[in-house]
């Protein structure tokens, strides 16, 4: 019996600072986020990704692992941040009034 399981084309991105990773994959329709980041190898790849606890999107919008990924869908896997977008607005700000 030949295997009838239809396959969807996905993109499973992560980035670092210097280096970003895109892998092009097939993966069997039905598939959710974390099954897609399993097939890609990433987690393989990169030890600081945490699966458990992770944050994950699909084209920029924040996803479950759980979510079903589509056809062309672009997966991403999020880093940690270093330092909150606001403090580091703050920083820039004092920075530049004490240049003046």
């Amino acid at each position: 019996m030949a295997n009838t399981t239809k396959c969807i084309p996905i993109e499973v991105v992560y980035a670092l600072p210097d280096l970003q990773v895109l892998k092009k994959l097939d993966v069997p329709q039905g598939s959710n986020l974390m099954q897609a980041i399993e097939l890609s190898g990433i987690i393989e790849q990169f030890s600081q990704i945490d699966p458990k606890q992770g944050k994950f999107g699909i084209f920029g919008k924040p996803a479950a692992p759980t979510t079903l990924v589509q056809s062309h869908d672009r997966v991403e896997i999020y880093r940690p941040l270093i330092i909150d977008p606001k403090d580091a607005r703050r920083l820039r700000a004092r920075t530049r009034q004490s240049h003046l």
